[in-house]
């Protein structure tokens, strides 16, 4: 079962697409956009089908700068203060489920830095954008320490840098592929869908 709907937050509306597994949920999984991208990718939609058949709920939730038609993105500070928004309505309908967070690239980054905030379990991270192409020394990977269990998944071509593998961080790399993780969308699906059942957070 799909619901599309818009929820405010401070920085404008929010677009949220749910989809509901078969049977009650295990889990949670609220998924955000890269910057100039939606939450239709290619990776988010092959999680999201993936997934939802083995027990999970998921919400992809499109940034109000986005609903707004506008492709330059928001200032991260705007795009934390959104999400945390959002995340706080959908906790509250599914009491009792492990809340997981995550999205490709830009998005991976916000579900990064309000993991704990939003009381959240584990991280699943997309692509995640290491640094500005070309910029080694400007790392972000402060941004994947929040102490929870982590999911990176990246290309091994990706201009933007891979991620090391650290403490509950662990980091699958796909061959072949670029920042777009288009090459096997259902290769990366998998490799959520695994991490997740390990947990315990998925059903098959």
């Amino acid at each position: 079962m799909s619901h599309d709907e818009e929820l405010d937050t401070p920085r404008g509306p929010a677009r949220v697409q749910t989809d509901l597994p078969a049977d009650p949920p295990v889990a949670l999984l609220v998924l955000g956009h890269g910057a100039g991208g939606d939450v239709d990718a290619p990776d988010l939609v092959a999680v999201r089908d993936a997934v939802v058949g083995a027990g999970v709920a998921v919400a992809r939730v499109t940034q109000p700068y986005r609903v707004a038609g506008r492709r330059a993105p928001a200032p991260a500070g705007h795009l934390d203060e959104a999400w945390t928004a959002v995340l706080s309505v959908l906790r509250g309908r599914f009491p009792g489920v492990p809340l997981l967070v995550g999205g490709r690239s830009s998005g991976a980054r916000v579900a990064c830095r309000s993991a704990t905030t939003v009381g959240a379990a584990g991280v699943v991270a997309l692509a995640f954008p290491l640094h500005p192409p070309g910029r080694p020394e400007r790392s972000r990977a402060a941004e994947l320490s929040t102490g929870l269990p982590t999911l990176v998944v990246n290309g091994d071509r990706d201009p933007f840098g891979v991620p090391a593998a650290q403490g509950p961080v662990e980091v699958v790399l796909r061959p072949g592929e670029r920042h777009d993780l288009r090459v096997d969308p259902a290769g990366v699906a998998d490799a959520v869908r695994g991490w997740l059942r390990a947990r315990g957070w998925a059903t098959a």
